[in-house]
């Protein structure tokens, strides 16, 4: 049997196909050097409801439509302030399928949850009890690549305040033999999450590779993939939110590596490794969670030498291949690669504290043969 011509698709949701029609009034009148807002999508919206090819975007509630116009007026409107690219779409195929309501177009009673336009309440099973007398400004209900649906709510929770003060500061160098190395010197252990689901993942990646594009069976084999990957990353995340809110409540300074994970990821060889550990998202936890109780995280720059700089006397290496895990300074200090880092980048992050100054790269070695120059020079007649 030959295969089709053609690439399945998931079906459209009302809110992704008013965003499209919207998106398309907005494309033709920029190609006219015009602008359309979101008041005039919106009465474009009320027009193309009563038309017999879109008349069924009246069976769901008018909110989530008018959701992604809103959102789509914001993205143009950061275009034409030159804030960011021209707006385009997400792929149908890998996107996640969401629908945002406002305060007016659910009802939360009760602990139960009732959409606009829907007889009973969602058969919801909470990841964690709601704050007491919480009023959700915003739900999301969403559905994941791998069919999961999840039901986020917006709403301020009172119990997020300030920790009180702790006089504890930590360097973290983050890494892929250990996913981190506190300047204490405690090494956290990487769980590699992918690698103890490398070979389930293979064999549901070539079962995908073999199934006809556009069958059943075929969409079954993709469901089996997704939802490896969102094991994945179920364990992944769980681990690191456990990891950045200890790291969070024992201290009040956390200093940290600032690293372009973007550009070390083409690095073919450590990629996967570099995926897997997450730095990214490390970060980003740790910097939302000590905003939310009052701590400082601080960035040092990437060029900054700490793997280099003796922790000791301050003298700069030429060069330590990574191979090398353990290396002995001419001061007769011996170092752990990673334990040494962390200290020189806590003690980087001190002088930011104390200074307000930013972290630069040393480029000599204090005391050394450049310092000895500039004091001969001085010297000479």
């Amino acid at each position: 049997m030959d295969t089709p011509p053609f690439r399945a698709e998931r079906k459209r949701t009302p809110a992704e196909q008013g965003n499209e029609l919207g998106f398309a009034a907005r494309t033709e009148a920029w190609t006219s050097q015009e602008r359309v807002n979101y008041n005039q999508t919106s009465a474009m919206l009320t027009v193309w409801k009563k038309t017999e090819e879109l008349a069924h975007l009246n069976e769901v509630s008018s909110v989530p439509l008018q959701q992604t116009l809103r959102h789509s007026q914001t993205a143009f409107t950061n275009f034409f302030a030159k804030w960011a690219r021209y707006p385009h779409f997400k792929s149908r195929r890998k996107s996640r399928k969401s629908a945002e309501y406002t305060t007016s177009g659910f009802r939360f009673r009760d602990g139960k949850l009732t959409l606009a336009k829907m007889p009973e309440p969602l058969d919801i099973v909470w990841s964690r009890p709601l704050p007491e007398q919480a009023k959700p400004s915003t739900v999301t209900v969403s559905q994941d690549a791998a069919g999961r649906w999840f039901v986020s709510m917006l709403c301020d929770d009172p119990s997020v305040t300030p920790l009180g003060a702790k006089g504890n500061a930590v360097g973290i160098d983050v890494g892929l033999d250990h996913l981190l190395t506190l300047s204490t010197g405690e090494k956290v252990t990487n769980p590699r999450h992918e690698r103890k689901d490398r070979v389930r993942l293979a064999k549901a990646m070539r079962n995908l590779a073999k199934k006809t594009r556009g069958s059943a069976n075929r969409n079954k084999a993709r469901l089996e993939v997704a939802r490896i990957h969102a094991r994945i990353a179920d364990r992944r995340r769980d681990g690191l939110h456990k990891l950045t809110t200890r790291l969070v409540r024992e201290n009040q300074t956390l200093v940290i590596e600032d690293l372009t994970v973007r550009t070390m990821v083409r690095n073919r060889t450590l990629s996967r490794a570099i995926s897997d550990a997450a730095w990214s998202q490390f970060r980003s936890m740790l910097e939302y969670k000590a905003a939310w109780y009052g701590r400082e995280v601080i960035a040092v720059d990437r060029w900054f030498p700490s793997s280099r700089l003796c922790s000791a006397c301050g003298t700069v290496q030429d060069r330590i291949p990574l191979s090398v895990r353990t290396w002995t300074c001419g001061c007769g200090t011996t170092h752990d690669r990673d334990v040494n880092a962390a200290k020189n980048l806590l003690a980087a992050g001190r002088a930011v504290a104390a200074c307000g100054a930013g972290v630069r790269p040393q480029r000599s070695t204090p005391g050394g043969q450049s310092a000895m120059k500039q004091e001969v020079s001085r010297r000479e007649p």
